[in-house]
């Protein structure tokens, strides 16, 4: 069997998809934490981005509690209730679409369970959960430098836009 559909069967069997809660908020704080913190392709890019650290995730948090219409946290948890991966889903409305659609930011798998299917598997029970709701596509960035990220999202189906993500801080 392939290794990549091994690690996702062992992942499937053991892995469940769902939106962060009051409850699972500590939890989705510490994996984001440790994302933002020590990705070097995240960091390259962080003083554009207007970082603003654990205060602002913890804003950021308290504010998909609060409004689950504008976004929310999408979070993996293996079958003995540890989160083993987190990335954020914001809401938009596309004129190219007509249709509400999701920017995708901070996807992230805990080191111990990396290369075993999880962050396909969240990705696709992410995918599967917008289409139920009439979200018609997902975008997101990927640091030009960042192989690996590059694989991953071409392997679930992501195409590159061939444009670059730019930010002004206002």
């Amino acid at each position: 069997m392939n290794p990549a559909v091994a690690a996702a069967a062992v992942a499937s069997d053991r892995i469940e998809c769902m939106p962060m809660t009051a409850a699972t908020r500590g939890a989705a704080q510490r994996l984001l934490a440790s994302f933002l913190g020590g990705d070097a392709h995240y960091l390259a890019s962080a003083a554009n981005y207007g970082d603003g650290g654990l205060p602002a995730l913890l804003r950021a948090l308290d504010l998909f509690v609060a409004r689950p219409e504008i976004g929310f946290v999408w979070l993996a948890r293996d079958a003995g209730s540890d989160i083993v991966g987190a990335c954020v889903a914001c809401y938009a409305i596309s004129t190219s679409r007509g249709s509400i659609v999701v920017k995708l930011d901070d996807v992230t798998i805990d080191p111990r369970w990396q290369g075993r299917g999880v962050g396909s598997l969240m990705l696709t029970a992410l995918a599967d959960h917008l289409r139920a709701r009439g979200i018609t596509r997902i975008d997101t960035a990927c640091h030009r430098a960042n192989a690996g990220a590059w694989r991953f999202y071409e392997r679930l189906g992501f195409r590159p836009l061939d444009e670059e993500r730019i930010s002004l801080l206002v």
